[in-house]
């Protein structure tokens, strides 16, 4: 019975991430590992990057490894201004350790301003570089809120992910049909 279950447990599975952070001056904007040039940036603990915190959310929930905020709590000064694309190598790590690899990564940000367009390019590729996969299993859009609520009002942002993850055998599989 319990080799049927490790077996079991070994498939495609799917996480969702979600993560929110106002705001504010004096800080500056980072969203996927890029600095966006805007009069404002995110609160937070670490570099507030909400866009990377939804997506590492996603992918810990995933291969069910917990959330962000557990394993790197902000009241832990050793996160204090990290830089979310060390966190993110982290969590790769970790997905990996697990028997996973990246299949899919979805990202959404809600948010009225800047546009992000110029910009997603760079954004996947940050993802998928330090996630140690292609960029075409990276995906990041944006939407606004039609000016509802506290992204309407531009008092923050929110970023939705969904994760997809392989057994790293099957993932193997799927690399090798790409080339």
């Amino acid at each position: 019975m319990h080799r049927e279950v490790e077996e079991e447990e070994k498939c495609l599975r799917t996480g969702l991430g979600y993560d929110v952070h106002a705001l504010v001056e004096g800080r500056p904007l980072i969203l996927g590992g890029v600095e966006l040039p805007y009069e404002k940036g995110l609160a937070g603990h670490s570099d507030a990057d909400v866009l990377t915190h939804a997506a590492m959310d996603a992918l810990l929930g995933a291969c069910a490894l917990g959330d962000i905020g557990r394993l790197f709590p902000d009241t832990d000064p050793a996160y204090e201004g990290v830089n979310s694309m060390l966190l993110l190598q982290q969590v790769g790590r970790m997905v990996e350790a697990a028997g996973y690899r990246v299949a899919n990564l979805d990202v959404v940000l809600m948010a009225e301003a800047p546009k992000i367009a110029p910009f997603v390019e760079f954004m996947r590729a940050q993802l998928a570089w330090n996630l140690n996969v292609r960029v075409g299993r990276i995906s990041i859009k944006a939407t606004t809120t039609e000016g509802l609520g506290f992204i309407g009002r531009g008092e923050g942002m929110a970023a939705q992910a969904i994760a997809t993850v392989l057994p790293i055998e099957a993932a193997g599989e799927a690399v090798k049909g790409e080339e």
